[in-house]
């Protein structure tokens, strides 16, 4: 597996459903493979999101939407600014991602 992979925490399989906190994935759900378009090579497999996880990942993004709001617009810009940083971190590897080629 690339370097770039392994410092964007891309595994050779990974969960597809997320709340940005915790990852869900059920041992026995189907995997999406996905490649590069460059030549078709595999690049990692992602377990398919189930109907319950993909309903706990709304409820929850409903619970934090709820406190999101309530919080005063220079805080949340705060934390958007702080998610830019984290972004920029991993400029890149992410920029490898997208222009991946075996």
């Amino acid at each position: 597996m690339k370097d770039f992979l392994i410092e964007l925490g891309i595994h050779k399989v990974n969960a597809g459903t997320s709340t940005g906190q915790e990852f869900f994935h059920k041992g026995a759900a189907p995997k999406l493979i996905s490649h590069t378009p460059a030549d078709g090579s595999k690049i990692a497999e992602v377990h398919e999101t189930s109907r319950d996880e993909f309903d706990a990942v709304v409820d929850r993004s409903v619970e934090a939407f709820q406190t999101w709001r309530m919080m005063p617009a220079p805080k949340r810009g705060e934390i958007v600014r702080q998610i830019g940083e984290e972004l920029r971190k991993y400029k890149e590897p992410l920029g490898k991602l997208v222009s991946y080629r075996r």
